[in-house]
């Protein structure tokens, strides 16, 4: 009987077996490592900040070089009041022409007219020996009140045929054509190719030996004035000063 008792009172208790411990959990399988991935992760930012170093390196690698603030004629050279210094990256597929040149390109022509804020590069240049197509040059020789003091080469100038009693002007004064009925305009616009001053100290009375660079249709008139002394020259806009 007691035997019997145990068995039924076992018979109602549940076969569902006790819950497992929270802390006893299946293991995990290991993660799978892949060095090719990581390897080539860490190769992509290697090159992009490489990259970016270039281009802050590239950045900062600039020259100073000249740039133009006002029209150049064709045959005209720069002068000072016409051009400026600016940075740029040096790129060595464009001759620029480096701000410590100026005084050198002072020395030379355009061969065509430049416009400013034009940045200069060697080609744009010749010798001044060099005369434009359709172009002369006239040398001439100025009597003091036939030219302003402060003429130079590149100038712009107007050419007039003068009486020979006009030439007595103060000086340091443009001369101009108000001197009688001989009196006409030849050249509306030249350029003055060279001046001939006296070296260092030397006050000379002699003429001013001035050439000047004009259309050819015009040379004839120009070099027969010239002959005879009886061309004066004015400074018209354009002019660098």
């Amino acid at each position: 009987m007691k035997i019997q008792e145990r068995t039924g009172a076992g018979a109602g208790r549940s076969s569902v077996p006790a819950q497992q411990a929270v802390g006893d959990r299946l293991p995990t399988p290991p993660r799978e490592r892949k060095p090719a991935l990581a390897a080539l992760a860490v190769l992509l930012i290697l090159v992009g900040a490489l990259g970016a170093t270039m281009l802050v390196l590239r950045a900062g690698d600039r020259v100073e070089v000249i740039k133009l603030t006002g029209t150049v004629q064709a045959g005209e050279s720069i002068t000072d009041g016409k051009i400026t210094s600016v940075m740029v990256n040096d790129d060595s597929s464009a001759a620029f022409v480096p701000w410590s040149q100026r005084d050198a390109l002072k020395k030379l022509q355009a061969k065509s007219t430049l416009y400013g804020g034009t940045v200069l590069v060697g080609e744009m240049f010749s010798a001044k020996s060099a005369v434009e197509q359709g172009k002369a040059t006239v040398g001439v020789s100025l009597k003091e009140g036939q030219y302003p003091t402060n003429i130079k080469p590149g100038d712009n100038v107007a050419v007039y045929r003068v009486s020979s009693s006009s030439g007595g002007g103060s000086n340091g004064s443009s001369a101009s054509s108000n001197s009688g009925g001989n009196d006409s305009l030849l050249v509306d616009r030249a350029v003055v190719s060279d001046v001939e001053r006296p070296s260092g100290d030397v006050i000379s009375s002699t003429n001013l030996p001035v050439t000047l660079t004009v259309d050819t249709s015009d040379a004839a008139a120009v070099a027969q004035a010239a002959s005879n002394g009886e061309v004066a020259v004015v400074q018209i806009p354009g002019n660098g000063n």
